[in-house]
């Protein structure tokens, strides 16, 4: 009877998910290769034909520096399918560091906008026409009105977005209304990076990493690092992400016994 009833409950998540995915419930999803992370997902993978959020914290909110890094790994598999987009709001992306990465910095287009209601209004743009893969935008706040644009603008062609959460400038918050149209809400903070074995100087770059929202899924913590040679052609081969450990309460289990003496 539990069988039963276990199956009901797991069509009926199955049937939710393709409404708020706009009605396909074969929508297409991209598998980072690994259980831990992949299992996350309600379609094993990050759900495309979608947009998704990308947050700092620190001077991270201003500069946005591992929140953009870790959503171009995340997209460079897509980038081999068509162009990439990135809408910024002030002109300091370095394409080079990117490939260094590992993106294919030739399919890159970058586009700058004036503020906050152009690059969104590019980002809709981008999203919807012909021969774009993916597109990032640069920007402070999506309300919910803006975020249901980009889902339809997602839709239309099967485009994913990348949203970039960052005040290029500083200063306040933006007040903007609860909730979010975004299929998955990620936090990325930098990592200690740590060479090989045999290996000298700094390893490939780290961060720790929060899928803090996943649209009929669940969260997850993970310590992730970029590989240092990947290939993808014809949508298959090793994601540039790789899981080095999940993240937990550690400080909860001693290395050792504590001994007291009297």
């Amino acid at each position: 009877m539990s069988g039963f009833r276990d199956g009901r409950l797991a069509a009926l998540k199955a049937k939710i998910a393709a409404l708020e995915a706009g009605g396909r419930a074969d929508s297409e999803s991209l598998p980072f290769g690994t259980p831990q992370i992949d299992d996350c997902f309600l379609g094993g993978g990050l759900a495309l034909g979608q947009w998704h959020e990308f947050t700092g914290a620190g001077m991270e909110v201003e500069t946005a520096a591992s929140p953009a890094a870790f959503a171009a790994l995340v997209a460079a598999p897509l980038a081999q399918r068509g162009e990439a987009v990135w809408v910024l709001r002030r002109d300091d992306l370095f394409a080079p560091g990117l490939a260094g990465l590992g993106f294919p910095a030739e399919r890159l287009i970058q586009v700058c906008a004036r503020d906050e209601a152009e690059a969104l209004a590019i980002a809709e743009d981008a999203l919807a026409s012909v021969g774009v893969a993916a597109v990032f935008a640069e920007v402070e706040a999506v309300d919910l009105t803006a975020g249901r644009r980009l889902q339809l603008a997602c839709e239309k062609r099967g485009s994913t977005g990348f949203v970039i959460r960052r005040r290029p400038y500083g200063g306040q918050e933006r007040k903007t209304a609860s909730g979010s149209a975004a299929a998955t809400r990620w936090k990325i903070a930098p990592a200690a990076s740590q060479p090989g074995p045999g290996e000298f100087g700094l390893g490939p770059p780290r961060w720790r990493v929060e899928l803090e929202r996943c649209r009929g899924g669940r969260t997850g913590a993970w310590l992730m690092e970029a590989q240092t040679a990947f290939t993808w052609e014809a949508g298959h081969g090793p994601h540039p992400l790789r899981l080095v450990a999940e993240l937990g309460d550690r400080q909860l289990a001693s290395a050792e016994p504590v001994r007291l003496s009297a």
